[in-house]
């Protein structure tokens, strides 16, 4: 027998019982090469996802300042029992400010849903919604200063400059609709890392988030800058764009690639197009008057975040891919150095009825399965006193409450724990480059494939760290 007859018939059986003769391969290289060709004349066209999907979208519920979380969604009974009390082990060695004594919770928990989870009563809507939430207690980050920790949260990194989350997610599965941006931002801070937060950084600028007005401005005032042509017509519009890009295209086959002047040309055909669907997206008016109380635009205290989480909804269900909305004003809103009571007690009523009419909305049209809602802010608070009169906390990155929702996510579950007082994370500790491994787990990106390279190096979101939780997915 020929003794290359056997290994020829074992190939052949292979090819066979795997369904992939040469027709099939070719075929797939063809498929390759055309979504290689569709990304190279549309970056922000869909792309496949590295993993089976949970969610499709993103909507990110920013709370600038550091929300406590000993005082919303993790209970810690001990630190109500020894309020005045020393804290019984050491402090962090690198803190923002000296702190005092254990400062108890202003603020009661009750337990709330099927799942018994108490939830503090500055949330008293959203904690009807528990049984759809996904709460991470140990969420840990690295430092303790407003910049360093907005940057961390949204990029990866503290101290260098990044590309932001959204525009990672955007890079990596490109967008749904072809008339929007991929990542909009909508009343975001200017400070603390400002656009470093919503930029795209080395990343091309197709990538980049597209802002709404400013976290100073009130929402209904939120909108694309020069949107409207009064001077020129879409034909003439047209007309213009159809002979820079002839002479551009001209310019290109001279002298090469030039990426910054590609994604340029990008943008203006980008916003021509969103001339037509923007406007329409934006205009909450044709809600129903139910959903407009549902989100709490029928109340001045819910109205302005309320038509922010309205209009995320919106561009979500038109195929944005990521949407960050910004709970935040020209300082910075949840910081309660001191004024904890007074403090966090307006930004919860601001927020809380709108954050639970997203939730319910989401659900009822059937968007929430499919979108990953994210809640929190840079970093928590410690659960010592600050300031004068027992009304403040600092800075604390070394353990924090964040929670998800939707998009894949077990439900009802608290995953991770503080110690007794709220401190430090100290089981299933969740750093920030795990919280984002996971986050782009969900939405079917793998964190160590959706690398960049630049500058000789190949970059990713979670820098050369990160482990998905899978314990929390459904």
């Amino acid at each position: 027998m020929n003794p290359f007859e056997s290994e020829l018939t074992t190939r052949r059986r292979m090819l066979k019982q795997t369904a992939m003769g040469f027709g099939s391969l070719a075929f797939a290289a063809m498929l390759d090469e055309q979504a290689r060709a569709d990304a190279a004349r549309d970056p922000l066209a869909p792309k496949p996802p590295h993993l089976k999907p949970r969610a499709k979208r993103a909507i990110f519920l920013f709370m600038k300042g550091g929300p406590s979380q000993v005082d919303t969604f993790d209970y810690k009974p001990r630190l109500q029992r020894d309020h005045g009390k020393d804290l019984p082990f050491a402090k962090p060695r690198v803190q923002f400010a000296q702190t005092g004594k254990l400062l108890g919770s202003p603020w009661k928990f009750r337990r709330y849903g099927e799942s018994g989870i108490h939830v503090s009563d500055l949330f008293p809507h959203v904690a009807q919604c528990v049984d759809d939430l996904c709460i991470l207690n140990s969420l840990y980050g690295s430092n303790p200063a407003h910049g360093g920790a907005l940057l961390k949260m949204h990029t990866g990194s503290d101290s260098f400059v990044r590309p932001s989350l959204g525009s990672w997610l955007v890079y990596g599965l490109g967008s749904e609709n072809h008339n929007l941006p991929g990542f909009i931002t909508i009343c975001p801070t200017l400070a603390h890392g400002g656009v470093r937060n919503w930029g795209s950084a080395f990343l091309p600028a197709h990538y980049q988030g597209t802002p709404l007005g400013v976290a100073s401005q009130p929402s209904d005032q939120a909108r694309v800058r020069y949107i409207r042509n009064p001077a020129e017509t879409l034909e003439e519009q047209r007309l213009q764009l159809d002979f820079l890009a002839r002479a551009n295209r001209d310019h290109l086959e001279a002298t090469g690639p030039n990426p910054a002047l590609e994604a340029r040309l990008g943008s203006f055909e980008l916003a021509f197009r969103m001339q037509s669907e923007m406007p329409a997206a934006q205009d909450v008016a044709d809600e129903s008057p139910a959903t407009q109380r549902l989100y709490g635009l029928d109340d001045p205290v819910t109205a302005n975040f309320g038509r922010q989480c309205l209009m995320a909804r919106r561009f979500a269900e038109r195929g944005v891919r990521f949407i960050q909305v910004t709970h935040s004003d020209a300082a910075v809103q949840w910081d309660q150095h001191g004024d904890l009571r007074k403090g966090h007690a307006k930004n919860a009523r601001e927020v809380d009825r709108p954050i639970a009419g997203l939730l319910k909305d989401l659900k009822a049209r059937g968007l929430l399965d499919d979108t990953l809602v994210i809640w929190g802010g840079e970093f928590g608070r410690t659960p010592t006193v600050q300031g004068a009169g027992d009304d403040g906390r600092d800075h604390n990155p070394e353990g924090f409450t964040m929670w998800l929702a939707g998009g894949g996510v077990k439900t009802g579950v608290q995953y991770g724990a503080t110690d007794d007082y709220g401190y430090y994370a100290v089981e299933q500790k969740m750093h920030v480059h795990d919280f984002h491994a996971t986050i782009l787990h969900l939405l079917g990106l793998d964190h160590e494939r959706l690398t960049y390279r630049y500058a000789g190096r190949d970059f990713r979101l979670t820098d050369v760290s990160g482990v998905v939780a899978k314990e929390i997915l459904a």
